[in-house]
């Protein structure tokens, strides 16, 4: 994935209302830019970081800049916009990057599907093979030794998901959660069960009855992101 127009610089001031970040330029001009991240962004935006952000063609918008990217006082690389993990994971598929998913002809996004009115972000096809649901989560909460986390606040929706792709995998489709690592010093994904015990639980029944999980990561390089490699997934204990 490349950004055009190319990323531009700034220091972060503060991230506040959930959806708004302060940011300095470099000419020492401050700045409210859109935040399109509803977690809790645990150490993906600390006061002083040093943030790349968008920028929109869209006259309607109110904040026509969009905060993407952060580098961390440690030096990794985080990418905050969580709108782009579905975008990532379909450009990795569509480019056979990702070795579990490919042989499909058809790639729809957003279909209605469930019993609890649900939404699945990607929905994979073929002629001679069961559908292809697929959960996307961006992985973006670092602990110690390159370990991974999610989620990084309790997600009741995260929890309805799971039951959703259970019901689906019961159902004869193939269900996937794909975990997209979007932080460049998260080496291993597991579920946060010190932070949603409710969630890892409702992941190992999942996976105990036929959903699957991949995890991939992303590099950076200018202006660009790329899923490029699997890493490891441990379940709970």
């Amino acid at each position: 994935m490349k950004f055009l127009p190319p990323l531009k610089q700034a220091t972060l001031i503060q991230r506040y209302k959930r959806f708004l970040a302060d940011i300095k330029l470099p000419c020492g001009k401050e700045k409210t830019i859109h935040c399109a991240n509803t977690g809790a962004m645990t150490g993906c935006g600390s006061k002083g970081d040093t943030i790349w952000y968008s920028t929109s063609s869209n006259p309607k918008r109110k904040y026509p800049n969009s905060w993407e990217i952060t580098q961390s006082s440690e030096g990794h690389k985080i990418c905050v916009n969580t709108a782009r993990a579905n975008q990532l994971v379909i450009e990795a598929i569509k480019s056979n990057r990702v070795k579990e998913l490919l042989g499909y002809q058809e790639i729809q996004t957003e279909v209605n599907y469930g019993i609890e009115n649900s939404r699945i972000d990607i929905l994979l096809k073929s002629e001679n093979e069961p559908n292809c649901y697929i959960e996307v989560k961006s992985v973006t909460l670092l602990s110690e030794d390159g370990q991974g986390y999610f989620p990084d606040s309790v997600t009741t929706r995260g929890q309805k998901h799971l039951r959703e792709l259970t019901e689906m995998a019961q159902s004869g489709s193939r269900a996937v959660l794909f975990f997209t690592v979007l932080h460049s010093g998260i080496e291993k994904v597991a579920p946060a069960h010190h932070i949603d015990a409710k969630y890892s639980q409702l992941l190992n029944y999942a996976i105990e009855h036929g959903v699957e999980v991949l995890c991939y990561k992303a590099e950076y390089s200018t202006n660009e992101i790329e899923l490029v490699r699997p890493i490891k997934f441990n379940a709970a204990q």
